[in-house]
């Protein structure tokens, strides 16, 4: 498998693309190449390209870079607020589900049983169950920061309510203790986007008195449609959430 994507990406690397898509090889006597160079990335070098990323450590660093800046501000802004608030998303942003990505080879798919004594694909819902997340280190330092500096911290999650008992065995397990509150999606709910379900969660918590000074999350979704002073986007190329 590794010498066929060498000699794929040798191919590539050595063809020249035309404004018509085709791509000649450069030297006479040798195969002229036909493609389309507009098309995307192929998902297996996506896959590749974000496993990469993860296991390279830049992940790692890219994170920190952002968290560190939210407890910053945290710190920093805080005091001067009445009632201060900050809100995490939970699923890459303050808990890791490295292990279920590789396992479902970056698919999600919910429903399945979740065994890990086996090497091979988990439902989501059952992994959730397995309450098995170990926390986003960086993420936890800014949750710390809140704490320090008395905001409220509330947690805002895609979770559905029927998996709250693992998710805050889970979170005060991991060293999310102390927070406020946490919202997940009631039984039957729909919503058009995580925004549509999430902004509305930030304005009620505002309409309460208190001002959210950061929006942390992994998702644009999680950030969108105000109700915070400062949004801070955590790194996530494994998958998007609308």
């Amino acid at each position: 498998m590794r010498q066929r994507r060498r000699i794929a990406g040798a191919i590539f690397a050595a063809l020249v693309f035309t404004g018509t898509g085709v791509a000649s090889a450069g030297a006479e006597g040798q195969s002229v190449f036909v493609t389309s160079p507009a098309q995307p990335m192929n998902v297996g070098d996506a896959i590749a390209a974000a496993t990469a990323y993860h296991d390279s450590g830049a992940y790692d660093k890219d994170v920190a870079l952002v968290a560190s800046q939210a407890a910053a501000w945290i710190a920093e802004r805080a005091p001067s607020v009445q009632r201060p608030a900050v809100v995490f998303d939970i699923d890459e942003t303050a808990l890791a589900n490295w292990e279920v990505i590789k396992r479902d080879n970056f698919g999600r798919p919910v429903q399945g049983p979740c065994d890990l004594a086996l090497d091979g694909p988990c439902g989501w819902a059952a992994w959730d169950q397995l309450a098995a997340d170990p926390a986003i280190a960086p993420t936890l330092e800014a949750f710390k920061a809140a704490k320090t500096a008395k905001a409220a911290v509330f947690f805002i999650t895609g979770r559905p309510e029927d998996q709250r008992a693992a998710t805050e065995k889970n979170l005060r397990e991991t060293g999310y203790d102390g927070f406020d509150r946490l919202y997940m999606v009631p039984p039957g709910a729909k919503f058009g986007s995580a925004a549509d379900y999430k902004a509305p969660i930030r304005a009620e918590i505002e309409a309460a008195g208190y001002t959210i000074i950061a929006n942390i999350g992994d998702q644009p979704s999680d950030l969108l449609g105000g109700y915070a002073e400062r949004i801070f986007l955590l790194p996530n190329p494994f998958y998007r959430v609308h």
